[in-house]
């Protein structure tokens, strides 16, 4: 994928995620309908790290355990995250974001824009890095990345209005804290053309662990408390979806 190709697609899950926050800060959304998306969402993230991620790394030549010291690292960053300051995706959390929540919103903001902020970043970082390998990883990460990026918008859209924001305030919020997906974007293009295969294979295990992370807490979220035959039935069409564009990207190419 040319840089030309890769800014575009950056850009595009910028896009969709400010796209998702004003439709969440002007129309909300229901449970329901944000339960499939965050399912469909985090079984792409899962697909990609598992068709796309994992294989690439192997072919990159890791062995076993730098790939599972990658994975376990870019986890455990997601985790200490949400553990310590906020959870780094309010879609992948959308159970816990309940009415106290938004009415306590002035207390967790700055933790939760932070924690979002690097979660955003990873986002960009893993776009840039899968741009350096081959067509069908960087596109199903590209894929993954912006079908993620709607539910996100949507679920920090609608907190942000039902903490009493206004419409402005809400979008500008957004903007500002998915603007670090361009961030991501840029510190990848600065660096990993000039990085070695060993680690842009590392980098993409990193991103893996974290994609992990949202894929499992956004459906134990749901899965524990609604809707567990929608959530389940997203989840695997978001896998299939990216095993499905992995095999027909290495047949058509």
């Amino acid at each position: 994928m040319n840089n030309a190709s890769s800014v575009g697609f950056v850009a595009l899950a910028f896009a969709l995620a400010i796209g998702g926050g004003t439709l969440g800060a002007v129309l909300g959304t229901s449970h329901k309908r944000l339960c499939a998306l965050i399912s469909l969402g985090a079984g792409t993230l899962m697909g990609v790290t598992l068709f796309a991620i994992l294989p690439e790394t192997v072919r990159d030549h890791l062995l076993w355990w730098q790939l599972l010291l990658a994975l376990a690292s870019g986890y455990a960053v997601f985790a200490l995250i949400s553990k310590y300051i906020f959870h780094v995706c309010p879609a992948c959390a959308a159970s816990h974001f309940d009415e106290a929540t938004t009415h306590h919103f002035s207390e967790i903001a700055t933790a939760m824009m932070f924690a979002l902020a690097i979660h955003c970043t990873v986002d960009g970082l893993a776009m840039a890095a899968g741009a350096e390998e081959e067509a069908s990883t960087a596109a199903s990460i590209v894929m993954a990345v912006c079908v993620h990026k709607i539910p996100e918008g949507l679920a920090l859209g609608a907190l942000l209005r039902g903490a009493g924001m206004a419409t402005s305030g809400v979008i500008y919020r957004v903007v500002a804290v998915e603007a670090t997906t361009l961030l991501g974007g840029l510190i990848g293009w600065l660096f990993f053309p000039h990085a070695s295969t060993f680690w842009l294979a590392v980098a993409l295990a990193h991103a893996g662990g974290g994609f992990i992370y949202l894929a499992i807490h956004a459906i134990i979220g749901e899965i524990l408390k609604h809707h567990k035959t929608l959530v389940l039935s997203c989840f695997a069409s978001g896998v299939a979806l990216i095993g499905l564009l992995v095999v027909l990207f290495r047949i058509t190419h």
